[in-house]
């Protein structure tokens, strides 16, 4: 095995792997107890922080005083943010809920099914698409975003019947995710680009991918606030300084937003959950 030294000679970032109630996930620590006061955060690769020693639950943890639960999950999407049975447990009991918006690549649809725990793995192509696109070999593809990439390269007019679809069964189940009488839920829109930009592409590297402003409104009619975070050039310019990584993971880590956006990801949700948080 070869060994990747880490920049700077720092040694590999502590996730402080921990597990919750029912769940087959692995989720970030420090381990908080669901009981009293705490605040959930769901979401995918920008919540559970990957490469950031302090994402910004932990910061908003810092400034707020309450227990702050980190569950969001690597490339998560919209499947797994629903039936995950620690999710939906810690989500109850909660006095606030802060959900970062995924983009709508990541979960079974009418076209393709994904792994019901790690969303960016691609399974199965429908007969539906395999109709639509009758000139692919869908055997070669393992991960969502290599699958659409071609698809798109292969005809943009019958890969956009395929996002049109992405995009009105996001809209569905972030509704079955916020409907019912459950604690108040933040809405995060965190991204590099501002929302409805840039977005109809496939190469995917502006998260959430396909998701629109329209569709952001559609969140904002259920959520009890939506907070927007685009991060700023200043933020964007940092690149990933202060970022923890082996030279293998630079490509990655490039791909992500970096501590400085996750800092004003933080300043802007504080206010936002001091004025829904329900305590107990």
């Amino acid at each position: 095995m070869s060994y990747q030294p880490f920049r700077g000679g720092r040694a590999p970032l502590d996730y402080c792997p921990c597990h919750y109630f029912g769940s087959k996930l692995t989720f970030r620590g420090p381990k908080r107890q669901l009981h009293g006061d705490y605040v959930v955060f769901l979401g995918g690769t920008e919540t559970y922080g990957k490469f950031i020693r302090a994402p910004f639950a932990a910061m908003v943890e810092k400034r707020l005083g309450v227990a702050c639960v980190n569950l969001g999950w690597p490339n998560a999407g919209l499947d797994v943010l629903l039936n995950d049975p620690a999710m939906s447990k810690a989500r109850a009991d909660a006095a606030a809920v802060v959900l970062q918006l995924p983009g709508a690549q990541n979960m079974s649809n009418r076209f393709y099914t994904v792994h019901q725990r790690r969303n960016d793995r691609f399974l199965t192509a429908t007969d539906a698409l395999r109709r639509l696109f009758p000139d692919v070999d869908f055997t070669e593809f393992h991960f969502t975003r290599h699958m659409l990439r071609r698809l798109q390269g292969v005809s943009p007019e019958r890969f956009d019947l395929v996002r049109e679809e992405l995009r009105a069964v996001w809209v569905e189940r972030i509704g079955k995710l916020l409907a019912g009488d459950g604690p108040p839920v933040v809405a995060l829109w965190f991204a590099a680009r501002r929302p409805g930009h840039g977005c109809d592409g496939a190469d995917l590297a502006q998260d959430p991918a396909f998701v629109t402003r329209r569709m952001l409104e559609a969140v904002r009619g259920r959520a009890v606030q939506v907070v927007e975070v685009t991060a700023s050039a200043t933020a964007l310019k940092t690149g990933t300084s202060g970022m923890v990584f082996s030279s293998a993971e630079a490509p990655a880590a490039n791909e992500l937003l970096g501590p400085a956006a996750h800092a004003e990801a933080a300043m802007a949700l504080v206010p936002a959950l001091r004025g829904v948080m329900v305590t107990k």
